[in-house]
């Protein structure tokens, strides 16, 4: 994890000490129904007990229920391991380019890797068949197994049969994004990023923070197959060729006024 800012390092493993997330949500200890036993839709009540007609407790119900439990406890809590590595990094310098190379490296690794052995294609079988029947939201069908109808029911709904990406094999669970921008942890909000490096690399270009015509460019969603833009490899290294020419030009800038300011030093030296 990589934190913009010059927190105390004592500070860092203080915050990370108490830092926790808790999921209330409803206990999936009991399987309610399962096979063909299974609750059945009415329109206008929702889904019932195939047994008793019952109708099954809403999702906000079951919440309600969750916040008068004195025993009930979160479903699930994540927190922040014991071991808490943390180091502080200068801009510039070797360490800021390891730490860069070392975050991507582990970001991208084994992305395109395959399941080649027997031995990993079971072990990632095993994941899937035990998150079928795990709820992954408030709105998953699973929780129709447990007993509770999910947040917006509607027929059709079936234990063992969400649409979520975290049920399906390629995501093993994970239904989010591989990288994560959290905003709780900066002490400033992407605009104001955005905006010093803009006036860093005006000032070291000697130009004038001027602000951009609204209407210098003109934005349109481009339509799939145009012969005019190029294939996302190409893009892909134009992008990164860019790159690395700003990288090499302000390289360079930053030596001629390290090597100004060394020349005034040598002047009022003599």
């Amino acid at each position: 994890m990589a934190v913009r800012g010059t927190l105390p390092r004592a500070e860092i493993k203080q915050i990370a000490a108490a830092t926790y997330h808790q999921v209330w949500w409803p206990s999936v200890d009991r399987v309610v129904f399962e096979g063909e036993h299974l609750p059945v839709w009415q329109d206008g009540a929702g889904y019932l007990a195939p047994d008793t007609g019952e109708v099954l407790p809403t999702w906000d119900e079951a919440l309600d229920d969750l916040d008068t439990d004195e025993d009930a406890e979160p479903l699930h809590v994540i927190r922040f391991g014991e071991q808490v590595d943390v180091k502080g990094v200068l801009a510039g310098t070797k360490d800021a380019d390891q730490c860069i190379r070392y975050l991507s490296k582990y970001l991208t690794k084994s992305l395109g890797d395959g399941l080649d052995s027997q031995a990993q294609q079971e072990h990632a079988s095993r994941f899937v068949d035990a998150l079928r029947y795990e709820p992954c939201s408030p709105t998953c069908p699973n929780w129709l197994r447990y007993g509770i109808q999910p947040k917006n029911a509607k027929a059709g709904m079936a234990p063992g049969r969400c649409r979520s990406k975290a049920h399906k094999p390629e995501h093993l669970g994970y239904a989010g994004r591989c990288v994560l921008v959290s905003r709780k942890w900066s002490n400033k909000t992407l605009t104001e990023h955005k905006q010093d490096r803009r006036t860093w690399v005006l000032e070291a270009l000697g130009q004038t923070d001027q602000p951009t015509h609204p209407h210098r460019y003109v934005w349109k969603p481009v339509p799939a197959g145009d012969a005019n833009v190029a294939p996302l490899a190409v893009r892909l290294l134009r992008s990164i060729r860019e790159r690395q020419r700003w990288r090499a030009h302000m390289a360079e800038l930053q030596a001629r006024a390290d090597g100004q300011d060394l020349s005034a030093t040598e002047g009022r030296a003599a």
